[in-house]
C-alpha cells in the first residue's frame, strides 16, 4: 500500500467549472491532483440567472473549491502556457504534471473571490429592482433565461431583448424558438430580433440605446448575454496550438484525449465535440475521463479505454421559476413539465449531491 501512495501520478486540472471542478473531485483520492483555477469558488453556472433576481439563491450555486476538493491542492491563478510536462501560472508557478486536463470553458471576468461574486448578485438584483426598464442583449439561453426571470419576478418592469439573429435558442429546433418567442411576448417582453447594440459607443448612465436597426431603446439598465469567448487563448502559443480548430475550441479523441497526445484531455464547453454545449454533458466529459485517467493511472490497458459519443440534440431552457422549454430527439415541450424538471431550483440540488456538498440541503 505505502509504494501505492508514493507512486500516484501527479495530475493538473485547469478550470474550474462543473467539468473540471467534478473532475478534480471525483480523482483526489486516487492522484496528487492540482486545480487551478483564477477563482477560489466553484459556480452552477446554469442557476446564476436565478441569483440576479433572488441573489440569496447564490449562497447555494456558488461554493468554495475547498468545500468538495479537499484533499488536493487548489491555486488560484490562471494557467498561462504549457510544455510536455509542466503548466505555467499567471503567479510564476511551474507546477508539473504526469496527467492534464484542460477544462477552461468560456473566458468569463469573474471576481477571486466567493465574497465578491455574492456582492454582485446583490449589485445586478439592486439594479434590476430599482429599474423600471432593463435591455438584455443576446437571444441564446443565458438572454432568454434572464428575460424570462425579470419578466416573471418583476412583471412590472419593461424588458427588451435584441438579438443579432432571426430566432431566439438558434442552437435550438425552428419550434423550440417560436414557442420560446411566444412566451415572452406572452409576458410583455419586446423582442427584436436580427439587430445588435452598440455598447463600444454608449456611454455609463446613459439610458438611450441604438440598435443596429435604427431602433432607440430607452433603458435603465443593460446585461449582455452574448458572445462570451472560450477560454482557450493560452493556448495558442503553446505545445496544443495545432490541436486547436479555427474557432478556438479543441480537438479531442473518442476517449476525450486531445488530438495527438496520450496524457492530456479535454472535456466541457471547449471541446470541439458536436453537440449543444451544456452542463450535462460537461459532466459526463468529466466521468469519462475520470474512468480513463483511472485505467491509466493503475496500468490498464489503452484499448480498455471508456469512449465518449456527442450527447443527444437535447436542451432545457427555464423560462421564469415554473415554465421551460425543452428540446429532446423525440419532441419540443413548453410549459410546466419540463419547468418541474429545471426551474423550481435550476438544478442546483442535484449538483451539489453530486459534488458531494451539503447532503442535508438539496432542493430536489
Amino acid at each position: 500500500m505505502a509504494s501505492k501512495v508514493e507512486k500516484k501520478s501527479k495530475v493538473v486540472v485547469v478550470g474550474g467549472g462543473i467539468a473540471g471542478a467534478l473532475l478534480a473531485k471525483s480523482l483526489q483520492f486516487h492522484a496528487d491532483v492540482v486545480l487551478i483555477d483564477p477563482k477560489e469558488y466553484f459556480e452552477i453556472t446554469y442557476a446564476n440567472l436565478r441569483a440576479k433576481v433572488e441573489p440569496s439563491f447564490a449562497e447555494r450555486s456558488v461554493v468554495k473549491h475547498s468545500d468538495y476538493f479537499t484533499k488536493g491542492r487548489i491555486v488560484v491563478a490562471y494557467a498561462s502556457g504549457v510544455t510536455e510536462t509542466e503548466v505555467f501560472t499567471s503567479n510564476g508557478e511551474c507546477i508539473p504534471y504526469d496527467y492534464l486536463v484542460i477544462a477552461t470553458g468560456n473566458d468569463d471576468s469573474y471576481p477571486k473571490s466567493r465574497s465578491k461574486r455574492l456582492e454582485q448578485y446583490q449589485e445586478d438584483f439592486a439594479n434590476i429592482k430599482s429599474a423600471e426598464s432593463v435591455l438584455v442583449i443576446g437571444g441564446g439561453s443565458t438572454g432568454v433565461e434572464l428575460a424570462g426571470e425579470i419578466a416573471v419576478d418583476f412583471p412590472q418592469k419593461k424588458v427588451t431583448l435584441v438579438h443579432k439573429n432571426t430566432r431566439l435558442l438558434d442552437f435550438m429546433g425552428q419550434k423550440a424558438s417560436s414557442k420560446t418567442l411566444d412566451w415572452l411576448v406572452s409576458k410583455n417582453v419586446k423582442v427584436i430580433l436580427g439587430q445588435t447594440v452598440d455598447l463600444k459607443s454608449h456611454q455609463d448612465g446613459d439610458k438611450i440605446y441604438k440598435t443596429s436597426g435604427g431602433e432607440t431603446i430607452i433603458a435603465d439598465c443593460h446585461f449582455f448575454c452574448a458572445g462570451i469567448p472560450l477560454g482557450t487563448s493560452w493556448l495558442k502559443e503553446s505545445i496544443l496550438r495545432d490541436a486547436l480548430t479555427d474557432g478556438g475550441r479543441v480537438m479531442v479523441d473518442q476517449h476525450l484525449r486531445v488530438k495527438g497526445r496520450k496524457n492530456i484531455f479535454a472535456i466541457g464547453d471547449i471541446t470541439d465535440i458536436p453537440e449543444i454545449k451544456q452542463g450535462l454533458f460537461a459532466m459526463q466529459h468529466a466521468n469519462v475521463t475520470t474512468k480513463n485517467l483511472k485505467l491509466l493511472m493503475y496500468g490498464g490497458k489503452e484499448s480498455k479505454m471508456a469512449t465518449y459519443k456527442a450527447g443527444p440534440d437535447m436542451a432545457i431552457v427555464s423560462l421564469g421559476r415554473k415554465d421551460a422549454v425543452m428540446q429532446s430527439p423525440m419532441s419540443t415541450m413548453i410549459g410546466r413539465i419540463p419547468g418541474f424538471m429545471k426551474s423550481s431550483d435550476q438544478f442546483v440540488g442535484k449538483t451539489r449531491k453530486q459534488m458531494g456538498i451539503d447532503a442535508s440541503c438539496f432542493g430536489l
